[in-house]
């Protein structure tokens, strides 16, 4: 079981005016309270050109502070005992969380609109703070925020590069809210065509001169992928002994796959692709993927770096 420090860093969350807003409080509400954390509210005001002062002006501050107040009256009402703060920041808009994602445990954004701030494409902020925070971030597609379904958290793994930041936190959640777990790895080799790239395959009993690629040896792929992930099972088996995980390896595209295994999934779990130089700040593709596709909560989670 995960041991909880007395004074955790806080669950951050960013809101705006999205009619999804009252669903993704209430998850980040859920997330800070089984982590006997602070949920600080975040509505950001951002540095707009000078040309267009009603992001800074009197009656936009007016605004948000209310809108704060609004949230933070209804967390105390729902969460009573939760400590709940509000902030109206000024500046760079996904940069602010960004920032602050060194003070946090959690940020908790919205899948659509401005993710906490006003007037930016759809999405763009959840995006930029998946991709570039210091902590995990949990983006919400609206709608699917009020609950957990079947209590249950999938973690996407990639056998020949395991994030075990993703792993970790996986193994948190299902311990936090009592849900099964499953380890996914999808094994795209069984889609390969046979032979190298390039190379066109036999048709219609004929075969090209020179030597054929045998097909891949799927079954011992399976089995050996199948090994890593039971290994992994085992390493927190005793630390999370109350977590129930099973191991799966399914064919096809790993963003698909993942996608599909969690679409009745409390949360999907993946990591950030790379863990040096500028690689830590690139969202790997099937990360990319699952957060536009995914119906349910996807918490993407920075690798650590080893510089």
């Amino acid at each position: 079981m995960s041991t909880r420090r007395d004074h955790p860093k806080p669950v951050m969350v960013g809101v705006d005016d999205d009619p999804s807003r009252h669903a993704v409080i209430r998850f980040a509400a859920r997330e800070a309270a089984v982590r006997n954390a602070e949920l600080r509210i975040i509505h950001a005001l951002p540095l707009l050109a000078p040309a267009d002062s009603r992001a800074r002006s009197p009656e936009s501050a007016s605004h948000g502070a209310a809108a704060v107040d609004d949230l933070k009256a209804l967390v105390r009402l729902e969460f009573p005992g939760l400590t709940v703060t509000g902030e109206l920041p000024i500046g760079h808009p996904a940069g602010t969380l960004i920032e602050r994602s060194t003070e946090a445990s959690l940020i908790v954004l919205g899948h659509r609109g401005s993710g906490g701030f006003p007037r930016l494409p759809l999405g763009s902020v959840s995006w930029q703070v998946a991709t570039h925070a210091q902590c995990p971030v949990i983006v919400i597609r609206p709608g699917k925020a009020g609950r957990r379904p079947h209590g249950r958290v999938v973690i996407g793994v990639d056998v020949n590069e395991i994030c075990a930041e993703a792993v970790e936190l996986g193994y948190e959640e299902a311990d936090r809210h009592r849900a099964a777990l499953h380890l996914v790895y999808a094994d795209d080799v069984r889609l390969a065509p046979p032979g190298p790239a390039g190379v066109v395959p036999p048709v219609f009993g004929l075969v090209p001169p020179g030597p054929v690629e045998p097909l891949p040896e799927t079954d011992t792929v399976h089995d050996a992928a199948m090994k890593v992930l039971h290994q992994e099972i085992s390493r927190y088996t005793r630390r999370y002994p109350r977590v129930e995980a099973e191991a799966h390896v399914v064919p096809g595209r790993p963003a698909d796959a993942l996608v599909e295994w969690a679409r009745e999934a409390s949360l999907l779990v993946v990591g950030s692709r790379g863990r040096t130089g500028l690689r830590r700040f690139l969202l790997g593709s099937v990360g990319a993927e699952v957060l536009h596709t995914a119906e349910c909560p996807v918490g993407v989670v920075p690798a650590a770096a080893q510089d």
